[in-house]
């Protein structure tokens, strides 16, 4: 019997998350056109369970929504969902809730985030 020879290495979970997020991302954050204030309803898809409408003028469930889409939007969610100010203003804190992966792709492909993470004096 011959023995099949693989040439292909091994791609970790890691890569293959890397990759799905940043095929979602937009081409900018002035894309970025969603709503900054009022209730919004996450699409099924994204959230399938839990809650499904969030206040963006209550810190804590706008965070909560911004996690979500970041997490399981697609890319037209991404631009429809999200705000570049809000993201932008709540990304300090946000970084800390998603994905080390997530972070890493928004981050390298947006270096305006981790110009304000910086300035950001530490809590």
């Amino acid at each position: 019997m011959a023995q099949l020879s693989s040439s292909v290495s091994p791609v970790s979970a890691g890569e293959v998350l890397r990759e799905r997020y940043t095929g979602r991302l937009p081409a900018s954050l002035d894309e970025l056109a969603g709503p900054s204030h009022g209730v919004v309803e996450l699409p099924l898809h994204v959230a399938w369970s839990g809650l499904r409408a969030y206040d963006l003028d209550r810190p804590r469930q706008r965070m909560s929504l911004y996690r979500t889409v970041l997490a399981e939007g697609q890319r037209d969610d991404l631009v429809a969902l999200l705000d570049s100010g809000l993201l932008t203003e709540q990304w300090p804190v946000l970084r800390t809730l998603v994905s080390r992966h997530i972070r890493q792709v928004w981050e390298e492909r947006f270096p305006r985030l981790t110009a304000r993470t910086r300035t950001t004096p530490a809590a």
